[in-house]
């Protein structure tokens, strides 16, 4: 694989995930962008096998709808609030533009791996908390991987809405209202202990809110507004998300058992951009403490991330005691649909 063929294929995914107007944004760069500049050949000499665990052409599309947020490339900006509604060849003129005059805060876009912090995946954490609480009657201690901003760490203070029924605050300002299909989750009202997240970079719902902006597509105007909303929560609520390693943060975390509380240690599109060595000792870690643990210090990992099936996610859960591995079903990437398959309790 080249830049070419990963920033098509991420095209693809998209436009499938909704966003014709970044699908065409990488589809010209595959096409046209031509050697002999600095971003240029940032991007064409990648290399081969980090191009898709490093996200470079996401990385790509945040660096350049950062720019548009930031006020750096007006040209662009008003193409932009149009969906692009011109020829390809106004539009490519204007990318070209972009990428040759404002290469240095492109550059250091791209040294960043994308943390879009969607909150549309906050659906799973309500769904799966309620199914966790009403299967132990206990409080939950929350243990987030790959946290970015907290955002999703706040899923309490969000709704979830199937057809009539809510499940979380009626009166929520953020109400998530997936397409979903299978049986509803329970009624449980969780309770949470205490919550802590973790990530390699933590964003600030402030200082970093046109970052955190930047990886939303531009042409999607609801997950926009959804995040702006969510981001003046966080403003308020301020979270601490710890910086370091995830499987470093967690060995702590996982170093004794949680009397009286369901540990719940969970990730949404996160654990993929872990090296794989990680992902093993991560794994390794939890079996060990799973292991430790007694039915009124239940230990639950729940994952929403891609696999080899498709579509979208899978939505696993892995409890202690038991060593039970549970498929709760599959979501989209970005929460617009789930199909819950969880085992009726």
């Amino acid at each position: 694989m080249n830049f070419r063929t990963h920033a098509r294929a991420q095209a693809e995914a998209c436009l499938a995930l909704g966003s014709p107007f970044t699908a065409r944004l990488l589809s010209l760069v595959a096409d046209r962008l031509r050697p002999g500049t600095p971003v240029a050949e940032t991007l064409l000499s990648w290399p081969a096998d980090r191009l898709q665990p490093d996200a470079v052409a996401l990385r790509l599309a945040g660096a350049l709808h950062h720019l548009v947020l930031t006020g750096q490339a007006q040209v662009l900006a008003r193409l932009y609030a149009s969906r692009g509604n011109v020829a390809d060849a106004q539009l490519w003129h204007a990318l070209d533009a972009a990428l040759r005059l404002k290469a240095g805060p492109i550059l250091d876009t791209l040294a960043l791996a994308p943390q879009t912090n969607e909150v549309g995946r906050a659906s799973v954490y309500i769904a799966a908390a309620h199914w966790l609480s009403a299967a132990y009657r206990l409080p939950l201690v929350i243990s987030e991987l790959g946290s970015a901003a907290g955002l999703n760490l706040l899923w309490d203070q969000y709704a979830l809405v199937i057809k009539d029924q809510i499940w979380g605050a009626p009166d929520a300002t953020i109400r998530l209202a997936p397409d979903w299909t299978g049986p509803v989750p329970p009624v449980a009202q969780p309770l949470i202990r205490s919550r802590a997240g973790v990530d390699l970079n933590p964003l600030d719902p402030v200082a970093d809110r046109a970052r955190l902006l930047s990886y939303i597509w531009a042409d999607q105007t609801e997950r926009l507004a959804r995040l702006e909303a969510a981001l003046d929560l966080a403003t308020e609520k301020r979270l601490e998300i710890t910086r370091g390693n995830a499987i470093d943060w967690l060995e702590t975390r996982l170093s004794r058992p949680i009397p009286q509380a369901v540990h719940l240690v969970c990730h949404t599109v996160a654990w993929q951009y872990f090296p794989e060595a990680d992902q093993a000792r991560g794994l390794a870690m939890l079996a060990r403490a799973g292991g430790r643990v007694r039915m009124d210090e239940p230990l639950a990992h729940l994952s929403m991330e891609a696999d080899e099936t498709g579509p979208g996610a899978a939505l696993v859960v892995h409890l202690w005691p038991g060593n039970d591995r549970i498929v709760l079903g599959r979501a989209d990437f970005h929460g617009r649909w789930i199909n819950w398959q969880a085992p009726e309790l």
